[in-house]
């Protein structure tokens, strides 16, 4: 639940305050640490909403803050979330498409399934290591998964499972390798990729 008030003290140098609640009640402790915007300070008389918590010590404080025009990381993350969401299930649709219109085997479209399977799984093994602080699945393991067509089981498992969603090197490596799979989709809709993919499936078989 999200509580609006007004800072009542801050001390700029040790970047801490109180917060009094406009409907009325006790002060309520915030640190710079709670706010959502670390490149705006807060100041006296500014309205602030935020989650009231508690700390190590069980005393109330507040989490999640943000000040007026602020939006919370989270809204934007959402919002980002499921346009990648969209993204990733546009780009299966075209898959299909292209199957149907046989421009490119069946067998391509079943390596995207079975890749985006086996990496949603991968990722949700690898959260629940790093809850049981056990043996973790190395980066490079799930960007290779994603760059052989399992980054739409990617994008979600890190929007569905909140895994990977937030280390920004790992999500620019991440787009790069979404980005490097769908140029060679693309690339094997031309005669030239076609070939090459009808004589790799014929050695193969």
């Amino acid at each position: 639940m999200r509580t609006k008030g007004k800072i009542t003290f801050w001390n700029e140098e040790k970047g801490f305050g109180f917060i009094t609640p406009i409907a009325g009640g006790k002060q309520v402790f915030v640190h710079i640490k709670a706010f959502s915007n670390r490149n705006r300070r807060p100041e006296v008389n500014e309205v602030v909403t935020y989650t009231l918590s508690s700390d190590k010590q069980g005393r109330p404080c507040a989490a999640k803050a943000t000040l007026a025009g602020d939006r919370l990381p989270q809204e934007k993350n959402q919002m980002n979330g499921s346009l990648s969401l969209i993204g990733a299930a546009f780009f299966v649709v075209i898959v299909g498409v292209t199957v149907v219109a046989s421009k490119i085997p069946p067998l391509i479209l079943a390596t995207y399934m079975a890749a985006s399977l086996l990496t949603f799984i991968m990722y949700a093994i690898d959260k629940s290591a790093a809850k049981n602080g056990s043996w973790r699945t190395p980066e490079s393991t799930l960007h290779l998964l994603s760059l052989a067509g399992g980054w739409p089981g990617a994008i979600v498992a890190q929007q569905k499972l909140r895994h990977k969603s937030k280390k920004q090197s790992f999500r620019s490596m991440f787009w790069v390798t979404v980005f490097l799979n769908c140029g060679a989709f693309v690339w094997l809709l031309t005669p030239t990729g076609a070939a090459a993919l009808q004589a790799l499936i014929a050695s193969i078989v």
